[in-house]
């Protein structure tokens, strides 16, 4: 069975973070080590969350028992997101390496940066010291970036807001990068590009959302990526996964994701979803 490591944010009453993205790998039979960087009550969306962030002695800490079990040479799948300083994240790039030499005579384990820095219209929301030390700490150690536009556009200085803007951007950052928060008109989706390929992954626009689907996303792509899923199928149904949870999520009046809820529905494309390719 496989096993992932996330390094992220725990939110107690709500579905973002490496709590969601536990949620998410379940339904897929990965198995999930959580190392959180904040304990929160709730998203900092809602208002104060509650709680406070991790220190870095305790994640650390955390991280020797997981290799003191031997976990580290078990691990296929690692993802990093949220992080509240610099030094948390020189321990999340230590655990990479890490687990990485503890795989060096087997299977490579897939590394997904998911660079939690900001989004449109909102700016960046992590210090500034974070934001530059993922960038340069992470993102080159990673086999896959998930990031929003406005995230891909802080690390390259490159506009990525719509399809072949996003592509270009993309290829800046020379690693496989998947690109949510993409516009096409009246759509919105997401873009993956390589040095090879990209597509482009399209569905309306939802009038609201709950937070956490750049989370569900990149737990759902990671899935599709441990099972060897062509690119394109599993593109379309990561996103589809995230579409059809929203769209529950609407039709509940959820103020959370029904990520639980959602079942094997999670796992399904959706018809409004548009899968093409870009180049």
């Amino acid at each position: 069975m496989p096993l992932a490591l996330l390094i992220s944010s725990h939110v107690a009453g709500g579905q973002v973070g490496a709590s969601a993205q536990a949620a998410a790998l379940a339904q897929f039979g990965v198995d999930a080590m959580v190392v959180p960087t904040v304990l929160y009550g709730r998203h900092p969306g809602w208002g104060p969350p509650g709680g406070a962030a991790t220190p870095v002695e305790v994640i650390e800490g955390m991280l020797e028992g997981i290799a003191a079990n031997g976990l580290l040479g078990l691990t296929d799948l690692m993802i990093t997101g949220y992080f509240a300083s610099a030094a948390q994240v020189r321990a999340a790039a230590r655990a990479i390496d890490a687990v990485r030499a503890a795989r060096a005579d087997a299977k490579r384990p897939t590394v997904i940066v998911d660079p939690t820095l900001g989004d449109d219209g909102k700016g960046l929301y992590v210090p500034a010291e974070v934001a530059e030390a993922v960038a340069a700490e992470l993102v080159p150690r990673a086999d896959l970036v998930a990031c929003n536009a406005w995230e891909l556009q802080r690390l390259t200085g490159a506009e990525a807001g719509e399809p072949q803007a996003a592509v270009r951007a993309a290829r800046l950052l020379d690693r496989p990068v998947l690109v949510s928060s993409v516009r096409r008109g009246d759509e919105i989706g997401v873009v993956h590009a390589d040095r090879d390929e990209a597509w482009l992954a399209v569905h309306p626009k939802a009038a609201g959302a709950p937070n956490g689907t750049g989370d569900l996303l990149t737990a759902l792509y990671a899935a599709a990526m441990i099972e060897g899923q062509p690119l394109a199928y599993g593109l379309a149904r990561a996103v589809g996964g995230v579409v059809e949870t929203v769209i529950a999520a609407n039709v509940w009046n959820a103020p959370e994701l029904p990520i639980v809820a959602m079942g094997a529905r999670i796992k399904q494309t959706s018809p409004g979803v548009t899968v093409e390719r870009l180049g």
